[in-house]
Parts: structure tokens; C-alpha cells; sequence
């Protein structure tokens, strides 16, 4: 998974760090915008495998901290509810001007409350999904009950959330209380899915039923039986991720690929821009490109890395199918392979001695195996059949079809 370390500045100028998860075989076919969950950061864990699953399926994922959390300019203490959602189209902004609006939003907890919100406002979301979110943002308070009261009477007070220390104030009450959540799932009008957990204690399971019930279909339900709100386990929030992949593809402008079709060994296809190739080896598809810094985008194996992997792996080939033949007991091999172009040894003056190809392979070999059938297998080696044709002449006959 690549990403990028972003930053954009919100409508009250202040300056709001993110971070872009990017594919790493493929040019994102479509953009998302996680919202975490209140006083959470972008890079809670949960956060990380759920955008991780969405890259996999070419999805690019935006997550970012709100204004004066993690690593984000501004004071926690003069936001709320409302500016949340700013700070998400805010983002959305972001997106359309240097990539691709967003069209996909996905919210953890409170934030799932903001990409509802957020949603009605963003034309080119086409989908919203929410983990673990309330029914409406006033359910937050139980988060800080006991301190209500003060909040109320002073203004203002410290509270304790998560181990760590926030100022509320009473403006964040109020515009909780404000928020008609009803009227905004029923206007909102877009694909809707809602991820709870039957044993969440924080936000309970009937926030999950009261959002289905006032959303407008397409909408679906997904219970993760034995989670916790915050998703701890790596296995409940890469299931999650995978989920929110799978059904968003329903909804998503993907375009479609154009199979590449060829009554031959191997095909490779390229388009007018960039080095990405498609190559079909029967019923296999890969890609190959070349490094950024050769103008590539780095979605594949280079040409001659494919050589390498080639001599690689029929060296292993070879290696395995002797030593089970042999009854060796030969546990795994690892091979790696480097390729540059170097001077013969040989030669007597290299200034004018053209460089030629050469291939260092170095192996591995686990179990138990004396030296005897270690010098032995690597003689055997040298005679995968990839190896030999590396050595020999090859004849290339091209022609235009």
C-alpha cells in the first residue's frame, strides 16, 4: 500500500494533516474519505486495515485528523459537531482539486454521524458507509455525563475521554442537540450501508437499527458478532474493510477492463500514456511498469525484474524436483536474484569493452543436508532451464499482425 502525506487548509485557514493511501498495483479507480471516530487520529489502527482493504480493490482512501487533533493545526476545544462535517467537505474540496472528488465515505463512530451529514452536501458521493455509528450526534455525551452539568453551568469544563484530557464546551452541547439526524438519512437519498457490532458498548446496537430504519433503500446491514466499538482486533477491521470494499464496488464508477485476449503463449498490452502493461500467460493477468524514477508508476515488476523472478523461480523448480527425486531432506529454497550489467572478468580493457548481463543468484537452502548434497544441488542449479537459455543464443523473430 503507498500513500502520501497530505495537508489542506480547512475554511477557517486552518492547516489539516491527512494521509493518502494509494494502490500500489494500479492507478485508483475511485476516492474515499474516512472520518474517525471523536478524539480518535488518522492513524488508529482500525483506520489502517479497513484503508487497506479499499486500496486492494483500487479504492484510494483519505484520512485525515480534525481540526486540533493528532497532527492537525487548531484548538479541539473551539470545534464541534458542525465543524466536522466542514472540515469532511473541506477535504472533499481538497480532493477534487488535486486528484479526484471523493465518492465514497466512510465514518467510524461520531464520525460516521459526520459523513451522513457531509453526504448531503458532496454531489459526487455515491455511497456512505458507517462503523459503529450513533443514531444522532447527541449520543456522544454519555462520553462526558458526569460533567454535563458544569459544561452548562460554566461554559466550559475539562473532561476525560480515552485516558486524555479535552475542553468542551457548551457551544459543542448545543449544536449536537441541533442535529436532526432523521431528516438527514431520510433526505440523503444514496447507497447506505451500516456496520455495527451487537456487543458494542459504547454505542449500542439500537443506533444501527434506528439508522436503517429512516434510510432510504439501497441500504444493508452487516453484523460484526464479538467486536468492540473501537475495532481492536485486526481481524474484526480488515473483515470490515473488505466488506465496505465489496459492497461499494456495486455503487462506484469502475470502469470496466477490456480483457486482453490471445491464442498465444504471453500477451502484453500497453496504452498511450506511461509504461503500466497488462500481460496474459494463460489463465494468469500481471502487470508490469517501471520505477518513478524511470517515469513509471511502480504498479508492477520491471521487464527484467520479470527475467530475474524467471530465472529465480526455475531455479527453485529444479532444485525441489531433484531433491524429491534424490528423497533429500530439502525443507525450502530461497532464491534471490540481482541483474546489472558489468565487464566481463575477463577483460583486459574495460574502457572499451561493452558491459554485458549478468545475473547473481544466491541461495538458500533449508533441512538437513550435508556438504555433500549442498555442492550438489548447487551444481544442479546451473541447469534449470531458464539458466541455460540466459547462456545460449536465443533467436527472436518479429513480425506485424
Amino acid at each position: 500500500m503507498g500513500f502520501e502525506k497530505v495537508s489542506f487548509t480547512n475554511s477557517q485557514g486552518k492547516q489539516l494533516a491527512a494521509r493518502l493511501e494509494l494502490p500500489n498495483n494500479q492507478a485508483a479507480h475511485s476516492y474515499a474519505i474516512f472520518a474517525h471516530c471523536f478524539t480518535c487520529n488518522k492513524n488508529f489502527s482500525a483506520v489502517r486495515n479497513i484503508s487497506r482493504a479499499l486500496v486492494n480493490k483500487g479504492i484510494a482512501v483519505l484520512r485525515f485528523d480534525f481540526t486540533g487533533l493528532g497532527e492537525s493545526e487548531g484548538d479541539f476545544e473551539e470545534t464541534n459537531f458542525s465543524s466536522n462535517v466542514t472540515d469532511l467537505i473541506d477535504a472533499a474540496n481538497f480532493l477534487e482539486a488535486n486528484y479526484k472528488a471523493p465518492s465514497l465515505l466512510i465514518g467510524h463512530s461520531l464520525g460516521g454521524a459526520a459523513v451522513i451529514f457531509a453526504a448531503s452536501e458532496l454531489e459526487s458521493v455515491l455511497a456512505v458507509a458507517t462503523v459503529g455509528a450513533p443514531s444522532s450526534p447527541a449520543h456522544v455525551q454519555h462520553l462526558f455525563k458526569s460533567n454535563v452539568a458544569e459544561i452548562n453551568a460554566t461554559g466550559k469544563a475539562k473532561v476525560n475521554i480515552g485516558g486524555r484530557d479535552f475542553t468542551i464546551k457548551k457551544d459543542f452541547i448545543d449544536d449536537i442537540e441541533s442535529k436532526p439526524m432523521q431528516d438527514i438519512l431520510k433526505n440523503m437519498r444514496k447507497p447506505f450501508l451500516v456496520i455495527h457490532s451487537p456487543q458494542d458498548t459504547i454505542v449500542g446496537i439500537e443506533n444501527a437499527q434506528e439508522l436503517y430504519h429512516y434510510a432510504h433503500h439501497p441500504k444493508s446491514f452487516v453484523s460484526i458478532d464479538k467486536a468492540d466499538h473501537l475495532l481492536m482486533n485486526n481481524e474484526d477491521s480488515t473483515y470490515v474493510g473488505n466488506v465496505i470494499a465489496g459492497w461499494a464496488e456495486r455503487y462506484l464508477d469502475i470502469p470496466k477492463r477490456q480483457e486482453l485476449k490471445t491464442a498465444h503463449q504471453v500477451a502484453v498490452s500497453i496504452g498511450n500514456e506511461g509504461f503500466t502493461s497488462e500481460i496474459v500467460s494463460g489463465k494468469h493477468l500481471l502487470i508490469a511498469d517501471e520505477p518513478v524514477s524511470f517515469g513509471g508508476n511502480d504498479f508492477g515488476p520491471s521487464p527484467y525484474d520479470y527475467v530475474s523472478s524467471g530465472l529465480g523461480a526455475c531455479t527453485a523448480m529444479t532444485l525441489r524436483m531433484y531433491a524429491t527425486r534424490k528423497k533429500w531432506d530439502l525443507q525450502k529454497v530461497i532464491v534471490h536474484v540481482d541483474h546489472g550489467k558489468e565487464h566481463a572478468p575477463d577483460s583486459e580493457n574495460i574502457s572499451t569493452v561493452k558491459k554485458i548481463d549478468t545475473f547473481k543468484r544466491k541461495i538458500e537452502l533449508f533441512g538437513i543436508l550435508d556438504d555433500t548434497q549442498r555442492k550438489r544441488l548447487l551444481e544442479i542449479a546451473d541447469k534449470c532451464p531458464v539458466h541455460k537459455t540466459l547462456e545460449s543464443e536465443a533467436i527472436i523473430i518479429t513480425e506485424l499482425v
